[in-house]
């Protein structure tokens, strides 16, 4: 009678884990494995940018804060991963990435709000910020 309800307590337990995981915000190492699928061919392994073909250059990822006094603009760094605001700079050529925006929302802190994100984009702001040099 009693193995009954400690498998049940267990499965219980474990979903209330795995809800708990879900919700909040993913490591560097979790945004690394995005990145490495999708900004390595830009923006390189590291991050430190580079020439693209047809002259044009990826920005160096590393070095985000630093053209930023010093501050990480979370904001604006989720914008650009999510095209919110393509098509307001002129030549812009970073691809938008629908499959970012799909998945658990997570709360991310945002200019001192805590702020509903997909959970691949919080995990690839979070890479991002774990990068930067002085």
């Amino acid at each position: 009678p009693g193995a009954p309800l400690a498998a049940v307590l267990a499965a219980v337990s474990a979903a209330v884990l795995a809800a708990c995981a879900a919700e909040e915000m993913p490591g560097p190492e979790e945004g690394a494995a995005i990145y490495a699928e999708n900004c390595t061919a830009c923006h390189g392994y590291r991050g430190e940018g580079g020439d693209l073909i047809g002259g044009r250059n990826a920005p160096d990822l590393t070095r985000i804060a630093a053209r930023n006094d010093g501050t990480f603009p979370r904001a604006r760094v989720l914008s650009q991963i999510d095209g919110y605001h393509r098509g307001q700079v002129p030549g812009a050529v970073m691809p938008e990435y629908g499959v970012l925006l799909e998945g658990d929302l997570v709360p991310v802190e945002v200019d001192g709000v805590m702020t509903p994100t997909p959970r691949p984009l919080a995990a690839i702001l979070a890479h991002l910020e774990s990068i930067q040099v002085p």
